[in-house]
């Protein structure tokens, strides 16, 4: 006897698809701990798999050693520099934070006499707003400050409490990536068999996704990663306090389209020429314009190549909105989505538009 039918489902059907869907839904939210290890552990499988390619070509098709190879790689250039580049961010921002506290590093009078150095005018300006004001400005930005001191120096005592679950989750990413690039053929055969989309749109839909995360690797991440290092070795050749903690920023506001690392050199620059250090400030006019600026306009077209490309104010609004929900692996999440939502609607418009042509020519 079959089951009753329900708009061409079988009770059976129903309760199969309820049951597929809140298995996933439990396993999904079992994996939330370690979402961002899981993410940034398929990151890696997409980015790096060109080169467990012509690894596993170099060993004779030997999948297994190549995926193990590529992840000492990876490990050797990636982890390890970012581990000690944290530690010593956390180290200089502790420095700092102390300095700040203890009087030593007075920010108010810096201001102060950066202000007082401005053309007639803009020193007009800055005391109708009482700009000159040392114990003011101190009272204005000294909290602000401090607490993002406080919040980076913090870093090394959390880190310090929770390294249990830093390793393991490092250890959940470097296994992902090592079976998702040793089974990629194996895991996306089967995807694409699950995956109850048209076969057209459904490979087509993935690589999207493909080309929009190396497109994103590549051409965001590294370029912001260049910058970030350029330009703190830029301010550290100048003299500048706290090079590294300028290029992080610099690096970090390069991934937010529309604002970029002038965010951070132009004050910067300025102050430099406004308190009679001109040669300083000329040089990191010339560095941000010429050295640090043409970094995207050189670097971006030949990592990304004919890659997507997203208009720049959906990237910018799914960048700071994918900050805000998902934190710092956000500027990854967002962009994807956001290149998803673009690809599936040009589907759909597409799939209308055919179905239209073909409506009209019944007609």
């Amino acid at each position: 006897m079959k089951g009753k039918q329900i708009g061409g489902w079988t009770l059976e059907n129903i309760g199969f698809a309820a049951l597929v869907i809140a298995v996933t839904a439990l396993f999904g939210w079992m994996l939330t701990p370690y979402f961002g290890a899981i993410l940034w552990g398929l990151v890696a499988a997409i980015v790096f798999r060109p080169l467990y390619l012509w690894l596993t070509k170099q060993f004779g098709g030997r999948k297994g050693i190549a995926a193990g190879v590529t992840l000492v790689l990876i490990v050797a250039v990636v982890i390890v520099p970012a581990a000690l580049l944290g530690a010593s961010l956390v180290a200089e921002a502790s420095g700092l934070y102390e300095r700040v506290q203890n009087g030593e590093l007075d920010l108010g009078a810096i201001l102060v006499k950066g202000v007082n150095a401005l053309p007639g005018p803009l020193e007009g300006w800055a005391r109708e707003y009482r700009l000159t004001d040392p114990e003011r400005i101190r009272t204005m930005i000294a909290p602000g400050l401090s607490t993002g001191l406080r919040t980076v120096a913090g870093q090394a005592l959390t880190v310090g409490q929770g390294a249990l679950s830093f390793l393991a989750a490092l250890g959940v990413m470097l296994y992902l990536t090592f079976f998702l690039m040793r089974d990629s053929e194996q895991l996306g055969e089967r995807f694409r068999t699950a995956l109850p989309l048209d076969p057209t749109l459904r490979d087509e839909l993935i690589e999207k996704f493909l080309t929009v995360v190396r497109a994103i690797m590549k051409g965001t991440v590294a370029v912001a990663v260049m910058q970030g290092i350029v330009g703190g070795l830029i301010f550290w050749m100048l003299g500048v306090e706290g090079a590294l903690l300028w290029g992080l920023m610099m690096g970090f506001f390069s991934l937010i389209p529309a604002v970029g690392t002038g965010i951070i050199w132009v004050p910067v620059a300025l102050y430099l020429i406004a308190t009679g250090s001109f040669w300083e400030g000329a040089i990191l006019v010339f560095c941000g314009i010429f050295v640090i600026g043409l970094i995207d306009n050189l670097l971006r077209p030949i990592l990304v190549g004919k890659d997507t490309k997203l208009p720049d104010f959906v990237v910018l609004i799914a960048t700071v909105a994918g900050l805000e929900l998902f934190g710092l692996t956000g500027f990854i999440i967002g962009p994807i989505i956001a290149a998803l939502f673009i690809a599936v609607w040009d589907m759909v418009t597409q799939v209308r538009g055919q179905h239209i042509k073909e409506d009209a020519a019944k007609a």
